[in-house]
């Protein structure tokens, strides 16, 4: 099975349980959010592998505000998103600070900072604009419906491969997903 962007798109927007989380989101008013990694790669991979979905490990929501640096407001954007939906696994990230977290140079965007997620299938990413879901692949869209798990260009280090194996053995994508390629 081949898939588009509109087919991706389709998969989220079919998925009323993705929607609901993208409708919590937008009524948080942060700038410049996405909800990406395993929200997006994980629907797509069970899709593309005839698998019913799973409970999320973590909504990853990752947005950009220079103006508010204190974690203290990730906490809270959390705690609202809690009270909204409860028993959602949140995890809200403000990308203006994350370069320090993680030793780069200042991230611009919300999706400059995504770009450097450790896979490419990884830095894919929705959200919920006008009403519309719209879509970000920072690398393209051939590895995630490819099912191909490579580094990213900032992972595209032997200590960056090495990584990305860990994180395929611990997160236990090959015992979920058998089709999946590895290049790393």
């Amino acid at each position: 099975m081949v898939m588009s962007a509109q087919d991706v798109l389709g998969v989220i927007e079919s998925d009323p349980e993705a929607m609901r989380v993208l409708r919590a989101v937008a009524d948080l008013g942060l700038p410049d959010w996405w909800i990406g990694a395993g929200f997006v790669r994980n629907r797509i991979w069970d899709a593309i592998s005839n698998l019913p979905a799973l409970p999320e490990r973590d909504v990853d929501v990752a947005y950009f505000d220079p103006d508010k640096l204190d974690p203290r407001e990730e906490t809270r954007a959390e705690a609202r998103a809690m009270a909204s939906l409860p028993g959602v696994p949140w995890e809200i990230r403000n990308q203006a600070r994350m370069h320090l977290r993680n030793g780069d140079e200042p991230y611009t965007s919300t999706v400059d900072a995504m770009s450097r997620w450790p896979e490419t299938a990884t830095c894919v990413a929705v959200t919920l604009r006008d009403g519309s879901v719209r879509l970000v692949s920072c690398h393209g869209l051939a590895d995630l419906v490819g099912m191909v798990v490579r580094p990213s260009p900032a992972f595209d280090t032997i200590a960056g491969r090495a990584k990305v194996r860990h994180r395929v053995k611990a997160k236990g994508w090959l015992d979920r997903w058998a089709g999946l390629r590895l290049e790393i």
